[in-house]
């Protein structure tokens, strides 16, 4: 059995390395990540996904499924990388306030689908970001300090296991699985369908101020006062932008799961900072949360770290504002705490983050920068070393980094074993495999 194979046992779409296209279908959507795997499969259905890991059983090789290609790590030589796409239904049932949704759904048909009934799902700030890749690693967006983690969320999971056998996942009928699918990375079986809790979709107000360069003190300022106190429904990021050409700037971006009266008065402080350049503070619809970061939806190439601070006082401040932000596009600080600290007892592998903010550090991955990306990254990252607690949710893991990180010595040999007990011939890799 060879991989060329592969045609004569799928209805979807098999690309090997010398067919047209080939180079397009392995492309991570962060364009600085290599893939260079073996064959990409666009799997027609979830039988299509039980059939290739028939194949990849009998055949000794494994199985990456990427869904959008979001969070690749480029661990993936010689692997048949697995697309879902296809499996893009949304099934929302609003009565029981839970959402079936197929692997290839994209959060933004979830927000659509959900938004007119009342109801929302934990998404992230972006809308073209697939809701299994970023569920199966935890999920951190706005709703986080308020809910949690969206692997929380999750009631039920449609997956094909090892032996190329579908089944439904629940608390009930395998918790050990349950409970490393949700936040645990997809080690140890391909997902084709999640079930998730939908809540009551809040009146939402929220929206980014830009201020210039010599306003980030004071921006600061209101940022850390505003955060010290911030109720759950709360949660405020700041960034110092260095957009590539532009003059540097410092932004504001915060969501109010609350009226917009209550808005305005926790964000009073704001008002007390000056010169805005803009300001697009008011309700924002569910369906359009990603308007308000306005990440990019196309591939880019770019080379990310992210860091989890102990804390955020004026000295950390004064270390964060002391250099220039370049050649570093944006360096970004989101506040956490709320639920994330304080998950409840049917939480996942995700856990719990004490950590209080966030750091997150991006550039561009363009040849000519990447060395100097990287460079000024670790330097950010040495001089903030007094506050850096060493672990990260799995959500946020960079490329070279392990899923060790993500996890308490604990919570990482019980994904171990299940990850030896559920797939002991590593048919499938996730992108950070807790085996690596």
């Amino acid at each position: 059995m060879t991989i060329n194979d592969l045609r004569g046992v799928l209805k979807g779409r098999v690309l090997l390395a010398d067919d047209d296209g080939f180079e397009q279908a392995a492309t991570a959507w962060n364009l600085t990540v290599r893939q260079p795997v073996a064959a990409v499969v666009e799997a027609a259905d979830a039988d299509d996904v039980a059939a290739l890991v028939r194949f990849a059983r009998r055949a000794g090789m494994t199985v990456a499924a990427q869904p959008s290609g979001h969070g690749a790590s480029g661990d993936v030589e010689g692997l048949i990388l697995l697309r879902t796409g296809l499996l893009n239904e949304v099934e929302v049932r609003a009565e029981e306030r839970v959402v079936r949704v197929g692997a290839g759904v994209k959060w933004g048909q979830v927000l659509a689908a959900a938004g007119p009934l009342g109801l929302t799902g934990l998404s992230g700030s972006a809308p073209g970001v697939g809701v299994t890749g970023y569920t199966l690693g935890g999920g951190v967006g706005w709703f986080s300090r308020k809910y949690g983690f969206a692997s929380d969320s999750v009631r039920a999971i449609d997956i094909v296991d090892a032996d190329g056998e579908p089944g439904r996942v629940t608390a009930e009928s395998d918790p050990e699985l349950f409970w490393a699918l949700r936040g645990g990375g997809g080690d140890f079986a391909v997902v084709t369908a999640l079930e998730l809790e939908l809540y009551p979709a809040p009146t939402m107000y929220g929206g980014r101020i830009i201020w210039p360069e010599h306003r980030t003190r004071e921006v600061y300022d209101a940022f850390l006062e505003i955060t010290a106190e911030a109720p759950r429904e709360l949660s405020v990021w700041i960034n110092r932008f260095q957009p590539p050409g532009a003059s540097a700037m410092v932004t504001l971006d915060l969501v109010y799961l609350g009226e917009a009266a209550q808005g305005e008065d926790l964000l009073a402080r704001i008002d007390k900072v000056g010169g805005a350049i803009s300001d697009s503070r008011g309700v924002v619809p569910v369906a359009d949360l990603g308007d308000i970061t306005a990440e990019p939806t196309d591939p880019t190439p770019s080379i990310t770290r992210a860091e989890l601070l102990t804390g955020l006082d004026a000295d950390a401040v004064e270390l964060l504002l002391a250099k220039p932000v370049e050649p570093l596009v944006n360096v970004q600080i989101r506040h956490l705490g709320g639920a994330l600290a304080e998950p409840g007892g049917g939480a996942g592998a995700s856990g719990a983050v004490v950590e209080p903010y966030l750091l997150g550090l991006l550039g561009l991955g363009l040849p000519h920068v990447a060395g100097a990306t990287r460079a000024k990254q670790a330097e950010v990252v040495a001089d903030l070393e007094a506050y850096i607690s060493g672990r990260k949710p799995y959500t946020v893991l960079s490329p070279g980094e392990t899923a060790a990180k993500s996890f308490s010595g604990s919570a990482l040999a019980r994904l171990r074993e299940i990850k030896r007990a559920r797939d002991p011939h590593n048919v499938f890799r996730a992108n950070y495999p807790v085996l690596g």
